[in-house]
């Protein structure tokens, strides 16, 4: 591979701070209602400048284009540097010339500035904040008002929104021009109906099976992944895919890093390297150019089996970013362990999802009290033969209270929440060629869609592989 392109993001702005066009201080912070710089002595306000260097046009893109905020992490520390929580373990971003004290975003501990560490790269742009604190209040009291019924009664009595915090997390945003060939197969269904076996029916299918190939060129626009180490572990002992969830940032109104978007908020480290990441972005721009492919899929309503997927990458573009959101976090003793919950704001569009401690006892007894009534109801309906034809989803009942217990745990801890990268990230595809050829038709088919169908599924366990990865090189 031929050596990376590096673009100096920050020619003339050697500090990473810019001064009041109109009167030279470098007293300035953001005004989160207009979006532009504001000087807090002459009230002047200024529009932030833009990130400029890189490749706009992605179709244009060939080898590998790297701003120079994404180089390896560095030792450097300067006024910006970061302090690790002795009580949650984070490690928190702070400028020492605005402050020589910060508190934790994750746990509000107050941090020492004994404990500072290597910061790394300074980023190559930053996404400003756009919602104010009484906003981000607001999404979350309402967030957490819908759980309200089944939270921890301590949860209840402390909740408060008064100490959220704003913080940006460190990034990469990946743009990628790229030619996508896929083969295999698909189905279309032709006929339905149903046949007696036995006392009961059946329901069995028609369908024609195609030879499907689709090639095309894919231009991938702000393909953003987590550049920490611990947001991209979501193993089932952390709820970090929280913040992956809140995605897409509307990136493009990204701006050239200025440390005076800190002013006001804290931030984390980027702590991996584009080496480290490349196979999670390889991954996800698969997963991109596989759902991009389904809008020339339609007329095959049972799907697709690809059993040939190919991702040329003609040329990519990295840079480095923080991105901003308001954190809300709750430590809730359980014996002599731990666990911090937190509930995340995207500070530019809204979107909310997090984790609030559950009442286990309340949620058992209501579960068991529905499980209860479920399988009375069930022997009632097959002892009088209620549904005579059709008596074995008169037991689909008894498992009720196990649905119910289910689907409210999962609504409180949120474990499964993700950012669909597949769908929410900009593409544009380019040159489609479509071949399909009907192979034959298959009659008296038991299910209602493709055995091996993947044209809808994601690469999973990628991210688990990616921290392991980093783990052995560390």
């Amino acid at each position: 591979m031929d050596e990376p392109k590096i673009v100096q993001t920050d020619l003339g702005n050697k500090d990473g701070q810019n001064k009041c066009p109109k009167c030279g201080a470098t007293d300035i912070s953001l005004n989160t209602k207009t979006g532009k710089l504001r000087c807090n002595f002459c009230r002047h306000e200024f529009e932030p400048q833009k990130l400029e260097g890189l490749e706009k046009d992605i179709s244009n893109l060939e080898g590998e284009v790297l701003g120079s905020g994404t180089q390896d992490i560095n030792n450097d520390a300067g006024d910006i540097i970061t302090l690790k929580c002795s009580s949650c373990g984070a490690e928190v971003v702070v400028d020492t010339s605005e402050s020589t004290s910060a508190r934790c975003h994750w746990c509000r501990n107050t941090l020492s500035i004994n404990e500072q560490i290597p910061n790394g790269a300074v980023p190559d742009t930053v996404l400003p904040f756009k919602l104010t604190k009484a906003e981000a209040k607001k999404q979350i009291e309402e967030f957490v008002g819908k759980r309200k019924f089944f939270a921890h009664p301590k949860f209840r009595e402390e909740f408060t929104t008064d100490n959220i915090m704003g913080a940006y997390f460190p990034y990469m945003i990946v743009d990628v021009n790229s030619h996508a060939k896929l083969a295999g197969q698909g189905e279309h269904e032709v006929r339905r109906y149903t046949v007696k076996r036995g006392d009961n029916t059946e329901t069995r299918y028609d369908a024609d099976l195609y030879n499907v190939e689709r090639e095309f060129d894919l231009s991938i626009e702000g393909l953003t992944v987590e550049s920490s180490m611990d947001k991209l572990d979501t193993s089932s002992a952390k709820t970090n895919n929280i913040i992956n969830s809140i995605m897409p940032f509307d990136t493009e109104n990204c701006v050239k890093w200025d440390s005076n978007y800190l002013k006001g908020y804290t931030s984390e480290k980027r702590d991996v390297n584009v080496d480290q990441l490349r196979p999670l972005v390889q991954e996800q721009a698969k997963d991109v150019a596989r759902f991009a492919a389904n809008e020339s899929l339609k007329q095959y309503d049972r799907g697709v089996r690809w059993d040939s997927q190919e991702l040329d990458i003609k040329g990519q573009q990295w840079k480095s970013a923080y991105l901003p959101v308001w954190i809300y976090s709750y430590l809730q003793k359980k014996g002599n362990k731990d666990v911090l919950h937190y509930v995340a704001v995207n500070a530019r569009t809204k979107e909310t999802m997090g984790s609030v401690p559950i009442h286990m006892p309340k949620l058992f007894l209501m579960s068991a009290l529905l499980e209860t009534i479920a399988i009375i109801i069930a022997i009632l309906f097959t002892t009088y033969k209620i549904l005579a034809d059709n008596s074995k989803f008169a037991w689909i009942l008894a498992i009720t209270g196990i649905v119910f217990f289910i689907i409210k745990y999962s609504k409180y801890r949120n474990k499964g929440a993700r950012h669909h990268h597949e769908t929410e990230t900009k593409k544009e595809i380019r040159n489609l060629r479509k071949l399909d050829n009907l192979v034959r038709r298959k009659t008296g088919l038991s299910n209602s869609r493709m055995s091996g169908a993947n044209n809808t599924k994601v690469s999973g366990n990628i991210n688990k592989n990616i921290i392991n990865t980093i783990t052995n090189q560390l």
